[in-house]
């Protein structure tokens, strides 16, 4: 009997021992999370660019000749320049490739880019902007891989991402990869607007995608590639370095300004919707220390806001230089979470002539014909934006095969 009843025991013992580490399995897996579960869970957690993720692409860049396009925004945590810490890797940089605004970021939107040197890295500099937005084969010569580090702000006619699509072609066709150092999108979760027209494509919005689109970078070029809208359908090597602790419900504030009339995060957030006015007769605050804030014009009613546009850092010659505009200023304006027309709108019906207030660049930032003419006929804001609804949620479907976050 004894003997049984040890045995007994020793059974009912052990099948508490499985069963409790049976238990803390299972719990231990429900405990476990994915990055993205953290970051969601705890918003405190430092977002880490592709630049910061240097572990995952010095090993593809060491031994390799190097081409990078970047600017101011191309910078890890430490505030060191992604070139300057990439030649501290003894990684083999042999030419920068410069977007609208320079390598240093300082010209004016439009202004005339040319080629030179680097001051501090004696390293040659190529415009990608005016007559040379794509590289020529020479250009190319002797370069391994090309890495793009430019920060962009999410808006179709952000011209950073017309830039990506020209460098993806000449990758394609000179069978180099390029190599993405992700960023986040200040404006991640918002997708809005018109869907652009083919017959409206130019440099300031080539592809049929909102005026907000909501990837990153990274993400935007996958959908290039496999939307196949290089020329000739032709597709780019490309890997893109994730950023880590990111997901795009997250507010991100940009370290240094993407361009010069994008000051703040304020700023960054109206511009989608102010851009807009720069196809009308209406200042968006160029020339003023609240630039993409604030819009007004001689031809807008007297109003309790005003301002007088002077050249300055970014504007050497602004719209209205020196004219006193009325408008508003929405520099404390609650953040959008979507596109917004209410301004432009208003503007539109007060302004003193209605036939010199668009302009034809206004059909190349909105990407269709449609939108001018649903303002020009006093289209509700509600009806024009379910004019959008088919072509979002297609764009959407569309995109989800390309997000990484």
């Amino acid at each position: 009997m004894n003997s049984l009843f040890k045995i007994s025991l020793s059974f009912i013992f052990l099948t508490i021992i499985s069963t409790s580490c049976s238990a803390r399995k299972t719990d231990a897996k429900k405990n476990v999370k994915s990055d993205l579960e953290i970051a969601e869970d705890n918003p405190k957690t430092e977002i880490k660019t592709g630049a910061d993720n240097y572990n995952n692409y010095l090993p593809i860049l060491k031994d390799k000749k190097i081409g990078i396009v970047t600017n101011q925004t191309g910078i890890l945590s430490n505030k060191m320049h992604l070139v300057d810490f990439l030649l501290k890797e003894n990684i083999a940089i042999q030419k920068i490739f410069a977007p609208e605004h320079g390598f240093r970021g300082t010209a004016d939107a439009g202004e005339h880019v040319v080629d030179g040197k680097d001051s501090k890295t004696a390293l040659s500099i190529i415009s990608l902007y005016g007559d040379n937005k794509k590289p020529k084969p020479e250009q190319f010569a002797g370069i391994d891989i090309m890495v793009f580090d430019l920060q962009d702000v999410g808006a179709r006619f952000y011209t950073y991402i017309s830039s990506l699509h020209y460098i993806m072609e000449a990758c394609a066709e000179n069978n180099i990869l390029l190599l993405i150092l992700d960023r986040p999108n200040p404006n991640g979760s918002i997708v809005d607007g018109p869907i652009l027209e083919p017959a409206f494509a130019s440099f300031v919005g080539m592809h049929p995608i909102p005026l907000l689109h909501g990837m990153t970078i990274g993400e935007y070029a996958k959908m290039i590639n496999g939307e196949k809208w290089l020329k000739n359908k032709i597709q780019c090597k490309l890997t893109v370095i994730p950023c880590l602790n990111y997901n795009r419900k997250m507010d991100y504030h940009l370290p240094v300004k993407p361009s010069p009339n994008l000051p703040n995060d304020q700023s960054v957030n109206l511009y989608a919707s102010l851009c807009l006015f720069e196809g009308t007769n209406v200042s968006v605050g160029r020339g003023t220390e609240k630039q993409f804030q604030i819009y007004g014009s001689p031809y807008l009613p007297k109003s309790n806001y005003s301002f007088i546009p002077k050249p300055n850092f970014g504007a050497q010659n602004p719209v209205y230089n020196g004219v006193l505009c009325y408008g508003e200023d929405l520099s404390i304006y609650s953040r959008l979470n979507q596109l917004e027309l209410k301004w432009i709108i208003k503007a539109y019906q007060t302004t003193t002539d209605k036939s010199k207030f668009f302009n034809p660049f206004f059909t190349k930032l909105a990407g269709t014909k449609k939108l001018q003419l649903q303002i020009e006929a006093g289209t509700s804001e509600d009806k024009i934006r379910e004019s959008w609804k088919k072509g979002l949620i297609k764009f959407k479907e569309m995109r989800s095969k390309y997000l990484i976050y």
